[in-house]
């Protein structure tokens, strides 16, 4: 289980690297791969771009520029998934720290994206390698259409020697449709181009097990959810620029760990000996196999909009059987929801079952409930003899 603090943990900032608990993983992980990767991914947060006076940090920004340039030039594919546009657009808006009313924070990045972008360019542009800006939407994710357009966009982009900048679309994005932070749209851009590794980078040098007053350990390794047990991971810091933290990089990780993807969390002062695949950070190995996009933004990023409670024959249709969702195997709807939103699948118990995209709205589905499709097609009409959740839209959780 994974447990969010208040607190940013500074701590981690400060340790050197020791030998890992006993109780956890000591087998030596294989970072060849990152040496010999075809493409990577590479995210990196707002404080580790950001000056103690405020800004973008010119001799950080162009610090992770060289490295990343260096591993281009030597033929590796580097897709740079880059916050900053908000930090950067706060001091030409006269604001002291990260607004948190929507409305402003898509003011700041619109001012800020621009400033971000002809800093990437003019750094790596050094080292003759040319940026490009790619901004994205969770909606670039969910519709087949488009996340087949992102990923043509991003390839071509590649072959031509480009590196892309991406970031989420701050300047149009709404709440309900928001990633949230960077990290997860990381890992979701590393899923979509096929990467090899997903490197996050951030001002902390690796995952601990602790504070140091307690004896903190660095953890180099994590083979799977197990190793994170009773781990108490920090979430976002007290400067006020970013939204993650420690929390949100290990949940990105562990999501490109479980979908095929080897992932690297460190610092950005780090960053050149990760990418030569040194003994540096956490390393997250593979434990999944690669799934479709739009079931892995629905496993771990839609916005859920209700619930609906599943008699036992159901659930062991929908989890045992991987079979579609039918309204004879409801008992209950709750949430107020419309067809094409998320909603979670729940036992009797209250237990989480699945997600799934859902073909009726919370108006519709009461009258539905323990009905076969064929009556309801009968009484009701056609487009009512479909599944609730089909199972193409559906994934266990």
């Amino acid at each position: 289980m994974l447990h969010a603090r208040s607190r940013r943990v500074d701590w981690a900032q400060k340790m050197t690297t020791k030998a890992v608990s006993p109780a956890r993983t000591t087998a030596v992980p294989d970072r060849s791969v990152l040496s010999g990767a075809r493409r990577i991914v590479v995210k990196v947060g707002s404080s580790s771009l950001t000056s103690i006076k405020g800004g973008i940090s010119e001799e950080a920004l162009t610090g992770l520029a060289d490295a990343l340039a260096h591993k281009r030039n030597a033929g590796t594919e580097i897709i740079l998934v880059s916050s900053g546009a908000i930090a950067a657009g706060l001091a030409p808006l006269g604001l002291a720290k990260r607004p948190r009313d929507l409305a402003t924070q898509q003011a700041a990045a619109s001012v800020g994206q621009g400033l971000l972008m002809a800093r990437y360019t003019q750094a790596f542009g050094a080292h003759g390698v040319t940026v490009s800006q790619v901004l994205l939407t969770a909606d670039d994710f969910m519709r087949r259409s488009q996340h087949t357009n992102a990923f043509r966009a991003l390839d071509r982009l590649l072959n031509l020697g480009v590196v892309p900048v991406v970031n989420e679309n701050d300047t149009v994005a709404t709440h309900e449709i928001r990633f949230g932070d960077n990290d997860r749209l990381a890992a979701l851009v590393a899923h979509l181009v096929r990467a090899d590794v997903l490197v996050l980078l951030s001002d902390v040098d690796s995952l601990y097990d602790g504070p140091p007053s307690h004896g903190a350990l660095r953890i180099p390794h994590v083979a799977g959810p197990h190793d994170l047990d009773g781990v108490s991971i920090g979430s976002a810091g007290k400067a006020g620029v970013g939204t993650g933290g420690m929390l949100t990089k290990v949940e990105a990780a562990t999501i490109a760990a479980g979908s095929g993807i080897h992932a690297l969390v460190t610092s950005t002062r780090n960053a050149a000996a990760a990418l030569a695949g040194e003994d540096v950070g956490t390393w997250f190995s593979v434990n999944g196999s690669r799934k479709p996009i739009r079931l892995l933004w629905l496993a771990h990023l839609a916005s859920v909009q209700g619930r609906l409670v599943l008699d036992d024959g159901a659930v062991l249709a929908v989890r045992d059987r991987r079979t579609s969702l039918l309204p004879a195997g409801i008992s209950a709807v709750h949430g107020d929801f419309e067809a094409g939103d998320a909603v979670e699948m729940v036992s009797a118990d209250n237990t989480v079952i699945a997600r799934g995209l859902v073909n009726y709205s919370a108006s519709e589905l009461p009258q539905m409930l323990g009905r076969s499709t064929k009556e309801l097609g009968k009484a009701l009409g056609r487009g009512y003899d479909r599944e609730v959740v089909h199972v193409d839209d559906l994934v266990l959780v």
